[in-house]
């Protein structure tokens, strides 16, 4: 593999881990609510979400790749049909669009906590950086996007690393605080795939315009692969960090950032920083696609529903972030499952259809 593709591989691995890794994730609500009030069974979750995640990305880019979607809709008629296919689509554009919108309050609750600015202010920056970015060539923004991954992980070592080592519960006494009303269900492993599920759906129509963008299918295989690894080192280190705090961890709308704290009071304000700039990623990868699914990039009608949505993503300010988590990503979860579950039988009906293949010719040839 040459040092190009390599690179090239990494770049939507990047992209792929900035769009999943957003307000929810960086902030240690998702994590709270899915897996630690689970307790120390959620190691177990995390590791089945990224096993999961790292084989249902891979065939969402290979199905964006082969069908050189322009967004969401070719892939998803490919695996259920033009009128199911529009059922689905339909669904998961206005689910992405409800996403940007939890994305949106998600920066106004970190802009307040991490520097006492107005909710509603902190929306409005947010909203316009996202403005500006979504009026760039999709390449570009994958760049953005990708760039600042690297700060998390590295940020994300330090800051769970620091409590992991100095927590305040030691792991043995973890199933003592855990409190699994907080969780979707009380059930470990159906939430561990609904949040795979969740993660599978926000990223799908990304992975597939980020597939059919790739010079070559194994790049962006490759890319989805490392991605989801990413991921799944990144929801082990901020669940191990969680969990360090988890009596604490209940009582704020961002875990991580109290975690940050407890280092030193200044990294808390620098890691609402890397929160701030994560929401971002994640608003202009939600944004695209469901601008790019009713209408053609650059063009008038495309700008019209940037504006349109942005204001109206707004008002979901007032909603609030913690409650927003807990309504709309389980539902979420379910649509992903359903994409999922498709492109697993997708993948099982393509192999089986070339082992025949190969048994066939391998027949002729004996004759």
């Amino acid at each position: 593999m040459s040092n190009g593709s390599k690179r090239a591989s990494w770049k939507y691995a990047f992209a792929y881990t900035g769009i999943v890794v957003g307000a929810g994730f960086a902030t240690g609500q998702e994590v709270l609510q899915f897996f630690a009030s689970h307790g120390l069974i959620s190691i177990a979750g995390v590791i089945l979400t990224g096993l999961i995640i790292m084989f249902i990305g891979r065939q969402a880019a290979k199905l964006g790749y082969s069908t050189h979607a322009e967004s969401h809709v070719l892939p998803l008629n490919t695996l259920f049909g033009k009128k199911l296919g529009l059922v689905v689509d339909i669904i998961l554009a206005f689910f992405l669009y409800g996403l940007a919108i939890v994305m949106i309050a998600g920066s106004g609750a970190t802009f307040n906590e991490g520097f006492g600015i107005h909710p509603q202010i902190g929306a409005i920056i947010l909203i316009i950086l996202a403005f500006i970015t979504l009026l760039m060539d999709f390449d570009k923004i994958v760049s953005i996007i990708g760039v600042i991954t690297p700060v998390l992980i590295i940020a994300m070592f330090l800051i769970a690393g620091y409590n992991i080592l100095n927590p305040m519960i030691p792991l043995s006494e973890v199933n003592q605080h855990n409190d699994v009303s907080w969780a979707p269900t009380s059930s470990w492993w159906f939430d561990a795939i609904t949040y795979s599920g969740f993660t599978l759906a926000t990223a799908f129509s990304f992975l597939s315009i980020m597939g059919s963008e790739s010079a070559r299918q194994s790049i962006v295989r490759r890319g989805a692969v490392y991605g989801g690894l990413l991921i799944m080192v990144l929801m082990l280190l901020i669940t191990f960090g969680v969990l360090s705090i988890l009596p604490v961890a209940y009582d704020v709308a961002l875990p991580t950032m109290q975690m940050a704290s407890n280092i030193a009071p200044w990294l808390g304000t620098v890691y609402s920083v890397i929160i701030i700039l994560l929401i971002y990623n994640s608003i202009v990868g939600f944004l695209y696609p469901f601008l790019a699914r009713f209408s053609k990039p650059k063009s008038k009608k495309y700008k019209i529903l940037l504006v349109t949505s942005l204001v109206v993503g707004y008002f979901g300010t007032y909603v609030g972030f913690v409650e927003l988590v807990n309504i709309v990503y389980p539902l979420f979860g379910y649509v992903g499952l359903v994409i999922g579950a498709m492109l697993t039988l997708r993948w099982a009906f393509l192999k089986l259809k070339a082992l025949k293949l190969a048994e066939k010719l391998s027949d002729n040839n004996e004759e």
